[in-house]
């Protein structure tokens, strides 16, 4: 969505899917609508490493202002380009789309060493995963992904984060949420009217249509 809150993209997943791995296809819808990007206003869903290098690609060069998330700016995520962040869930969401079952914090505070956050999977659904061979260890008894130490692009994006435009732009974010409001709340997005994804992307289109005839309008009169 632009800062004019003209809606630009939209891609619609299952419910398990984290938000921040759609940010380049969105973006590339954007652009081929027409849209000059330069920065990313988001939540934390969308500071994920692979997000965070458009800042250093020369065809793209653009900003993410989005707050990485506390776990994350305790430290670096072994196989970050594996697991993704569902911020919803407030868990990771292994390669093969299983969401952790539940988390726990190691170590002390302030004692010289990062704590880390672990997190763990469903080990029965591992055992049967198509993805096994490269994820979990055949007869382990748990399966999980940790949390620590911070990388240098992380620590670049936490100096970001400071910065007065960084601040400035992400006082924007009150729009996107102002916008799904009134997707759901007055155009009826909040609930699905028929199943499946196909149905799902129906209903977003017309939603989305009307919201943005409406704004159109609005701002040429």
């Amino acid at each position: 969505m632009t800062e004019e809150r003209i809606i630009t993209a939209a891609v619609v997943t299952s419910g398990e899917k984290g938000d921040g791995p759609e940010l380049p296809i969105l973006l590339k819808i954007s652009q081929d609508n027409g849209i000059q990007v330069d920065t990313v206003i988001g939540d934390s869903a969308y500071s994920g490493k692979e997000n965070l290098k458009l800042k250093d690609k020369s065809d793209q060069n653009i900003n993410i202002v989005a707050k990485l998330n506390p776990s994350i700016t305790q430290g670096f995520r072994k196989d970050e380009d594996r697991f993704d962040y569902n911020k919803d869930a407030d868990m990771f969401v292994c390669p093969a789309g299983h969401i952790a079952i539940r988390k726990a914090r190691q170590g002390e505070k302030n004692v010289g060493k990062n704590q880390v956050d672990t997190y763990y999977f469903d080990v029965e659904k591992c055992k049967i995963c198509s993805l096994k061979d490269s994820c979990y260890k055949t007869g382990a008894k748990t399966k999980s992904y940790s949390v620590s130490i911070k990388s240098s692009l992380h620590k670049g994006q936490m100096a970001f984060q400071q910065t007065e435009y960084c601040r400035e732009k992400a006082s924007h974010r009150y729009k996107i949420e102002a916008k799904n409001s009134e997707l759901k709340n007055v155009h009826g997005y909040g609930r699905a009217i028929s199943n499946g994804i196909t149905n799902m992307q129906m209903q977003g289109a017309l939603a989305i249509f009307t919201v943005n005839l409406k704004r159109i309008l609005k701002l040429t009169t």
